[in-house]
């Protein structure tokens, strides 16, 4: 099977990768009425799925994505339409249906190609039922999904991404080898054939789950940035997460033109078109130093 794979552009790009629940919106996504629909209590439905995992040295994400389907017999259908329809219902932080458009179009300003990409432990099918995902706001979702029979029922998990599992969709953003099952991702690539250099990409997270894309995306040089809800103001996680080092900024989940978010994004893409011009003039060197060594 031939796959696509996308090339380095003329432009920098700039990929902002971004965790769903309480980074885009205030809840869990399953906690806005699926749960409800079983007739839950969420915090029940979420201690019986940490409860099985750990009884069953299972991964917590296939045991609440088990336990979905497992409630939902004889009670509700489970298919894909079901799950965009309580997707359209997720609750978006302030600011984020018009965030992505408003930020490529500052980048596209400034000879930056910015790219949005969403990388949750959270269901892939709900995320599509959004607004911002309909409206194409997504170069790609990398999320957990189920997978549907011929009738269109949910029936055994997809795809599973945890926490470590997260990390591996960097290095395909990296590379521009996007699909899932393309092995690509293992090939080398020489550091000026990179398509998003990791200094060229933004990790937006809010809690521990968040930390292996984050502490990735640091040590290359990168942008890790910790959120935290507003209205509460809790910012415990964000202020840890500093103190480890795992982010470089965190600033509240709003998403509103001229916020400490916007603000940040906008500083980064800055810098992103200024450090890329330096970039290309060391990778030409470069070039010309083994031309004339014979080296190509």
């Amino acid at each position: 099977m031939e796959f696509q794979r996308r090339q380095k552009e003329k432009n920098p790009v700039l990929a902002i990768c971004y965790d769903f629940d309480k980074t885009l919106s205030p809840d869990d996504m399953q906690a806005q009425g699926y749960i409800q629909s079983l007739g839950y209590d969420i915090d029940e439905f979420w201690r019986e799925s940490n409860d099985m995992a750990r009884a069953n040295d299972m991964d917590s994400n296939l045991a609440y994505m088990y336990k979905m389907i497992q409630e939902a017999e004889g009670k509700l259908v489970l298919n894909k339409e079901s799950l965009e329809e309580y997707g359209r219902r997720v609750k978006l932080f302030q600011g984020v249906d018009t965030w992505f458009e408003r930020i490529r179009k500052y980048g596209k300003e400034h000879q930056v190609i910015v790219e949005h990409y969403i990388i949750s432990s959270g269901l892939k099918e709900m995320i599509e039922g959004t607004a911002i995902a309909r409206s194409g706001a997504f170069e790609k979702i990398y999320a957990s999904s189920f997978y549907f029979d011929e009738q269109g029922a949910a029936k055994w998990p997809a795809q599973v991404i945890n926490y470590t599992s997260k990390t591996q969709f960097l290095f395909r953003i990296e590379k521009g080898v996007l699909d899932i099952n393309d092995p690509g991702v293992n090939d080398y690539f020489p550091p000026e054939e990179m398509r998003v250099p990791f200094r060229n990409m933004v990790y937006i997270g809010d809690s521990d789950t968040d930390i292996p894309c984050m502490k990735l995306v640091n040590t290359y040089g990168g942008h890790s940035i910790g959120v935290y809800n507003p209205h509460t103001m809790d910012k415990r996680k964000v202020i840890k997460m500093m103190q480890d080092r795992r982010i470089r900024y965190f600033v509240p989940a709003d998403y509103t033109p001229g916020g400490e978010l916007d603000r940040l994004v906008k500083e980064i893409i800055e810098k992103t078109a200024a450090y890329e011009k330096l970039e290309n003039r060391h990778f030409a060197a470069a070039a010309e130093a083994k031309k004339e060594k014979g080296e190509i």
